[in-house]
């Protein structure tokens, strides 16, 4: 009766071992697949990634942070680039603040007053402006330069005003 009892413990412990091998071998397929799943997600993300940095060199290149020759330009003057952006931007949306239109923009609002929106400077000397009085709208390219007297002077180079 006694070595009964030890063949069936024998066998049941045998087949829980089996049972149990097969389930830690399934989970670990399992896992195995979805590592691999998620190293290739990863591997996609970072193609994508290396592709957007590629693309955001190319869309900083005609811009003052991203071109090393006008930053160079400004670092001999005595001026930092992201000083210079930071000046000449307060200076040009100080000018928003005077009453009526803003006077760097060659066009009356016809429905309001003209505002400079945004700015993207393009290099030590140019910055392109997006203005609106709040129906229509243009854009404008501004030169900046400093004087004598390490003053900002703002002249207005080209300007046009969208159809309606």
């Amino acid at each position: 009766m006694r070595n009964k009892i030890f063949i069936y413990l024998f066998l049941f412990a045998l087949l829980f071992i089996i049972l149990q091998y097969m389930n830690e071998k399934t989970i670990f397929e399992s896992q195995d697949n979805r590592i691999e799943k998620l190293e290739a997600h990863v591997e996609k993300d970072k193609d994508s990634i290396g592709s957007l940095n590629d693309q955001i060199r190319n869309l900083n290149y005609f811009t003052l942070q991203g071109n090393d020759n006008a930053m160079n330009y400004l670092e001999k003057m005595g001026y930092e680039a992201a000083d210079v952006e930071a000046m000449v931007s307060d200076q040009i949306y100080d000018f928003n603040l005077t009453k009526g239109n803003n006077p760097l923009i060659p066009f009356e609002g016809m429905n309001g007053n003209m505002k400079i929106n945004k700015l993207k400077f393009l290099n030590h000397k140019w910055i392109q402006a997006d203005f609106n009085d709040g129906t229509y709208w243009g854009e404008m390219i501004l030169e900046y330069v400093f004087n004598e007297k390490k003053e900002i002077e703002l002249t207005p180079i080209a300007s046009f005003l969208y159809p309606n």
